[in-house]
């Protein structure tokens, strides 16, 4: 057994006071949990102590919580090691690394309701139902089932593993910037029945999340919900499935966001490095007829990124003011660039994709994760590359 101390922040609206901080010592082996935790101090201390939980084995998802910051599974969270990434932080940020506890926190982006019960309603199953969490399928029901083969199911099987514990929900940035943002388990979850073989709303479904300012295109990549996520469901490479699927399909979106993927494809190509005062440009009027006639909506994006240019020449982040002219940033030295035009065309000829998708249970090492190589297809290594940009 060994001795730590868990620092949780607690609720309890019955008193009608604020958040607190309550430390609480426990004796655990370092392999057992932190949820483990939370239930001996909630026995032997405080039996007021609020905590969600059921399976105890990261299958039911109850148990989501901020661990020293990070967002997770409590009984996913061994407390040795939880300890150790306490002793780290602190010693990072100056502090005593033999003081460090384990600071467990109710997940983010989500009322709580008490101590580390959140209102997941109010949130995260809102969102599930926005995005239609159901198969729709074409002409009447079979008399029995509906039959599909395993190989058309490869590509969703990753989303399929989702088990709704909300910690991708809870990390997300742009959640917490944008509210009204539908959010990475939701995103991810709409993926699974739009490349789903069987459903007869797939293009209706792009237009839906694409065309919502607050869908497919508000994600800012920032990859948190693919470090929090405890299944390796990586709800932004779904999201990212999802502006190809929609980029496939022609469909515009309010934010520019696929515009703004095909002009760093092409400033890239042609560049090999980023030209972001052509990026800008090429975003929101791009081609030449667009930029000697500008659209009001142009006109007007245009005009509004004035103040964040201004704000980075300001702040350093434009090292070079002569690069945000558009055009001024030049390409690749000595023959690099050709280069780069033969990766792109070797991308353009054999349109590959490696998708990495989930089979067997975690920790079965010859099962869980297997890469496959998907038949030809209109996604391309270019597109990858504006995604990740």
């Amino acid at each position: 057994m060994a001795d730590y101390t868990i620092k949780v922040r607690r609720f309890q609206p019955e008193s009608g006071e604020g958040p607190y901080w309550e430390e609480f010592d426990v004796d655990l082996e370092p392999s057992l949990s932190v949820l483990d935790a939370l239930l001996q101090a909630k026995d032997r201390e405080d039996g007021s102590l609020a905590v969600r939980c059921s399976c105890r084995a990261a299958i039911c998802g109850s148990c989501g919580m901020k661990i020293n910051g990070q967002s997770g599974l409590g009984c996913k969270t061994q407390i040795g090691e939880a300890q150790e990434l306490a002793e780290k932080q602190a010693s990072a940020t100056g502090g005593d690394a033999k003081d460090a506890t384990v600071v467990i926190e109710p997940m983010g982006n989500m009322p709580v309701i008490k101590d580390l019960v959140t209102d997941m309603e109010s949130t995260h199953w809102t969102k599930i139902r926005r995005v239609t969490p159901w198969l729709l399928p074409h002409g009447d029901p079979p008399e029995r089932e509906y039959v599909v083969e395993p190989e058309s199911m490869i590509d969703i099987t990753q989303s399929m593993a989702c088990i709704q514990c909300g910690a991708c929900v809870s990390s997300c940035l742009s959640m917490e910037a944008d509210p009204g943002f539908i959010g990475p388990a939701a995103l991810a979850k709409a993926y699974r029945f739009v490349g789903d073989p069987r459903d007869a709303e797939t293009v209706e479904r792009l237009h839906d999340l694409a065309e919502d300012p607050h869908g497919i295109y508000d994600c800012t990549h920032c990859f948190s919900c693919i470090d929090a996520c405890p299944k390796g469901v990586a709800p932004m490479d779904q999201i990212m499935r999802l502006r190809r699927k929609a980029g496939e399909a022609g469909i515009e979106d309010p934010n520019s966001g696929h515009a703004h993927e095909r002009a760093f494809v092409k400033i890239i190509e042609k560049k090999g490095t980023l030209d972001e005062g052509l990026l800008l440009q090429e975003s929101f009027a791009p081609g030449i007829k667009s930029k000697l006639k500008p659209s009001k909506r142009a006109i007007k994006e245009l005009l509004g990124s004035i103040p964040t240019v201004l704000r980075a020449i300001r702040t350093g982040k434009a090292r070079s003011p002569v690069k945000l002219i558009p055009g001024a940033h030049p390409k690749l030295p000595d023959g690099a660039q050709d280069e780069v035009k033969a990766i792109y065309e070797h991308a353009e000829a054999h349109r590959e994709e490696f998708n990495l998708y989930i089979k067997g249970e975690e920790g079965d090492e010859e099962a869980a994760i297997e890469e496959r190589l998907e038949p030809p297809r209109t996604h391309t290594l270019a597109d990858e590359e504006a995604q990740n940009g």
